[in-house]
């Protein structure tokens, strides 16, 4: 029934459902073991897993298609799979080392969701997506999450649950946004919140219309953004969450400084960072310090953007948030480089894809090789910036996730530069070059430019 192995907990949940196999199914597996018909397997900080040979499987699975226990079987390994997702799913914020537990689950719970498609289990199939939806996201299995997701909203069975229907809208939709697909995303974010109006689900009404402002601010319709960002800010301030009315806050602030309105932007996030503050919400107030460091450097106040995010990245390593760490690294990288410190801002730029690369986050990667590039463009250094551009480029298409039209226009302005500056014809073999680069390689030349800057300025703390 497994694919890529399973735990004992699911042999026996899928193997002896009504207790009724007459067999100690621990004895049983040694049993297998010892015949060399699976292999026990010991995953560091996980627990044991029996696979079995893909040629005894194959004939395992003809054996069972003959009994009449596929269908009882199959049902039960989907069931095993549902309750072990939504349990995570419970859990992902407070345990991310569940994310990892689904990675090494992940064929079984295709093999689950296909399942459930097939028998057109539209409830089961529903409550899987919903809980498959954040590990699709976080680890980037974007393409594959939005076609599950696409082929369970189409059983037949859907639309006869709204409130599980909606959640899954609003899953596929923020994966298709996260792939720069917003013409696809917005019908399915405006379905969820029809859904939720419908309902009387005035949190899903605000979740929806925070998700559509979203949408609109990375299309470039501000305005739209705006209003529908104060609509869920007004929802938020009636239910009292003071988490909530925070991340709304921080979502219009966003807008403000897109529209260069930056004293209002500066002063929604100091409301933010209050309210974190008063919480104990550490994550909010180190993100919150790194959004006003961005809009003390669109202000060109370089000393205070330094001051905030600096701040930002000290509280990231109280938390012990490697995201966080790897993000304000890079916007670090930026300030020196705006301060012509090239040297530092490389340096920096280096530690950032290193805990990127830790984490397995590419879309980070990405960022951070652009980063390089237009680092590498205002140095004069031209091959190299279209390089690493190009690296970046092959990276984002792989992964199906472009960059938001704003930050491609101030990529393309910087590689402009760098094309006038060898000319065309060597900045396209040189962006080719950097595209047909597998990534460790990339990954590697961005390390060594960064610890060749670290040798040139020693940095004591």
């Amino acid at each position: 029934m497994f694919i890529g192995g399973s735990t004992l907990e699911a042999v026996e949940a899928v193997c002896d459902t009504k207790g009724d196999l007459g067999l100690d199914v621990l004895d049983g597996m040694a049993s297998l073991v010892d015949k060399s018909l699976a292999q026990q397997v010991d995953h560091v900080d996980q627990e044991t897993r029996f696979v079995m040979l893909s040629a005894i499987r194959e004939y395992a699975l003809e054996r069972l298609a003959e009994s009449n226990d596929e269908p009882a079987s199959r049902r039960a390994h989907a069931a095993y799979y549902l309750v072990l997702a939504e349990e995570g799913a419970e859990d992902i914020d407070a345990q991310p080392e569940w994310l990892d537990r689904y990675e090494v689950e992940h064929e079984n719970f295709r093999l689950a969701i296909d399942y459930l498609i097939k028998t057109q289990d539209a409830e089961w199939g529903l409550r899987l997506g919903t809980a498959l939806f954040r590990f699709w996201e976080t680890r980037e299995h974007l393409a594959e999450g939005r076609d599950a997701i696409a082929r369970l909203l189409a059983l037949e069975g859907a639309g006869t649950r709204p409130k599980l229907r909606a959640r899954l809208l609003f899953a596929g939709a923020v994966l298709a946004a996260a792939q720069g697909d917003y013409a696809s995303g917005r019908p399915l974010f405006e379905e969820s919140l029809a859904t939720c109006v419908k309902l009387n689900d005035n949190r899903g009404v605000a979740v929806a219309l925070n998700a559509l402002g979203v949408n609109a601010r990375d299309r470039g319709e501000l305005i739209d953004a705006s209003s529908l960002f104060e609509r869920c800010l007004a929802i938020w301030k009636e239910f009292g969450d003071p988490s909530d009315i925070a991340r709304a806050l921080s979502n219009l602030a966003s807008v403000m400084k897109l529209q260069g309105k930056y004293e209002r932007a500066s002063n929604l996030y100091d409301e933010c960072l209050t309210i974190f503050r008063q919480i104990g919400d550490g994550a909010g107030a180190a993100w919150t310090l790194n959004y006003l460091g961005d809009v003390a450097r669109e202000k060109a106040d370089v000393v205070a953007a330094r001051s905030y995010c600096e701040n930002s990245l000290s509280e990231f390593r109280r938390l012990r948030d490697s995201w966080g760490i790897a993000s304000a690294l890079s916007d670090l990288a930026s300030l020196s480089c705006d301060q012509g410190n090239n040297s530092e801002a490389r340096r920096l730029y280096g530690e950032s894809i290193k805990l990127f690369q830790d984490l397995g986050h590419k879309r980070g990667i990405a960022r951070a090789l652009e980063c390089l590039a237009v680092s590498a463009a205002a140095q004069s250094q031209a091959e190299q910036s279209l390089h690493w551009a190009g690296a970046a480029a092959a990276l984002r298409q792989q992964l199906g996730v472009p960059l938001v039209p704003a930050e491609q226009r101030r990529l393309e302005k910087a590689l402009e530069f760098a094309r006038r500056t060898i000319g065309n014809a060597a900045g396209l073999t040189a962006w080719m070059e950097g595209w047909a680069m597998p990534l460790d390689q990339a990954i590697q030349e961005a390390l060594n430019c960064g610890e060749e800057s670290g040798r040139q300025t020693p940095n004591p703390a």
